[in-house]
């Protein structure tokens, strides 16, 4: 009898597909594969401007920011609190909730936010 042949059930139905997907279904992902995670409308354009390559230049990176601090900067552009002069126009097109979205999708490690699924 050939592997081939042990490989079906009763009815000569190969059983390998039904074995390969009861070992992928249950199986783990690896604990150190940063998980993706989607970013909010608008949110991903942020990065062009704040993102690692910010870091020594006039526009301030975001890295390392808290989604609170994040959040609040970007209600004082909207409210004009905060002199800028593109980031107010900006800020006014995103309502608290989007802004919430984006600054917690912002405050994540970078890792996370660009990983490959």
């Amino acid at each position: 009898m050939t592997w081939h042949d042990r490989m079906k059930d009763g009815r000569g139905r190969l059983l390998a597909p039904v074995l390969f997907a009861a070992l992928t279904v249950g199986a783990p992902a690896r604990a150190d594969a940063p998980v993706q995670v989607a970013a909010p409308p608008g949110a991903a354009a942020c990065s062009g401007c704040h993102g690692p390559a910010a870091l020594g230049s006039a526009i301030p990176s975001l890295e390392n920011h808290a989604a609170a601090d994040i959040a609040v900067q970007m209600q004082a552009f909207r409210n004009g609190e905060r002199p800028a002069t593109v980031m107010g126009r900006i800020a006014r097109g995103f309502t608290e909730e989007e802004t919430r979205a984006i600054a917690e999708w912002l405050a994540r490690p970078e890792a996370e936010r660009h990983a490959q699924p």
